[in-house]
């Protein structure tokens, strides 16, 4: 495993799942984008760092369509976000926040590698997971459903 820097995208699992999102047909690209963070989310066994790097480099697309999210900047995210295209993944952010939350989890491959390396907090995972839950309700606000 190759891993260079703590972005969503900065690893060789991450790099090369955009790079698959990158190749695939745009009709499938926003379920490709939902499987990798559903395999997160509803894993019950011991979380694969694969899996998690997939789900991480996702959620980061995600939140990047969200508002309060950072633009896709990285040269290791799939290229045609970079280019400026976008999926439809409005329906995809509670899944996206429930696959961080398992990635950070104690099951989890990445987390106990990074544990390995020393890091006990993890300040990307836990923007994207902000701008994923949304801004806070405030005291007496009114859902609109």
């Amino acid at each position: 495993m190759g891993t260079w820097d703590d972005g969503p995208f900065d690893n060789d699992s991450a790099a090369d799942w955009c790079g698959d999102l990158h190749e695939a047909d745009p009709s499938v690209r926003a379920a490709m984008v939902r499987a990798a963070l559903a395999t997160a989310a509803l894993s019950t066994d011991y979380l694969d760092h694969d899996d998690a790097a997939s789900a991480i480099a996702a959620a980061a697309i995600v939140a990047s369509q969200m508002p309060g999210g950072d633009p896709i900047t990285s040269p290791y995210a799939p290229d045609f976000l970079l280019a400026g295209e976008s999926l439809d993944l409005d329906d995809l952010s509670q899944l996206a926040v429930e696959a961080l939350d398992r990635v950070l989890g104690d099951d989890s491959e990445w987390r106990s590698l990074w544990g390995e390396a020393g890091a006990s907090e993890f300040p990307q995972i836990n923007k994207l997971r902000a701008v994923l839950s949304g801004p806070p309700e405030l005291p007496g606000q009114i859902a609109l459903l």
